[in-house]
């Protein structure tokens, strides 16, 4: 059973200009005591089967980690247009929020995202040369998730088979009441925190393979060589 368990990702500024910062906060449950702090990655995807286009956005190591509902904002740069080819710029990539601890991989959100230019005539003739200024992004309420087993403090031994490993839905999120934990020289954990009147959108459930079909992604896109 894994130790930590994300219970929601709110993202803050959604939609957004393409070059906003990307603002959200995560929520997750600790069930076993943790000797060492988790590591949160956030990474752009604009070239299906390029990874060398892959821009790690930002990388934080949050602890330490209370048992119990926990929460943090996460804030990263946008993705660095000189790095994205302009064929990808438009349309759809990828956004996917990795969680470690001690260098295993334990769960991956994943979301799609669109960008499109803010007016109707760029949209019909887009410029030869992308115009990020003119921009803006949509992230989807739904992600995909996939869950890891790894080996955590109180495992005698790596579990199972390797890879991705099926799970039961995402439990809805809920606050009790809860303090802050501040980490020196890291970032802030808050105890469990009350959502706002318009709400966060809960994961409704964990995906054992990213390449399955999703309703939130556009049919024209090539499922097979989506990052998830």
């Amino acid at each position: 059973m894994s130790a930590v368990t994300i219970r929601n990702v709110e993202f803050i500024n959604n939609p957004a200009r393409f070059l906003d910062k990307y603002k959200f906060r995560v929520t997750f449950e600790c069930i076993s005591p943790l000797s060492d702090d988790l590591e949160w990655k956030l990474i752009y995807v604009s070239s299906p089967g390029q990874p060398e286009y892959d821009q790690e956005l930002e990388d934080c190591m949050v602890g330490p980690v209370p048992i119990g509902i926990n929460s943090f904002e996460f804030e990263s740069d946008a993705p660095n247009p000189t790095r994205i080819p302009a064929n990808d710029v438009l349309g759809v990539a990828a956004l996917i929020l990795t969680a470690s601890y001690k260098d295993q991989e334990f769960v991956r959100v994943g979301y799609y995202q669109n960008t499109e230019y803010d007016n109707e005539e760029m949209k019909e003739t887009p410029p030869a040369t992308p115009r990020f200024d003119f921009l803006v992004r949509d992230l989807a309420t739904k992600p995909k998730v996939t869950r890891f087993m790894i080996k955590w403090d109180n495992d005698q031994a790596a579990p199972g088979l390797p890879g991705a490993q099926p799970t039961s839905a995402i439990p809805a999120p809920f606050a009790p009441p809860g303090s802050a934990f501040p980490r020196p020289g890291g970032m802030a954990i808050d105890g469990p925190s009350t959502f706002a009147a318009n709400g966060p959108v809960p994961m409704e459930g964990v995906q054992n393979n990213y390449a399955a079909a999703s309703s939130a992604v556009p049919p024209a896109v090539n499922m097979a060589q989506r990052p998830f």
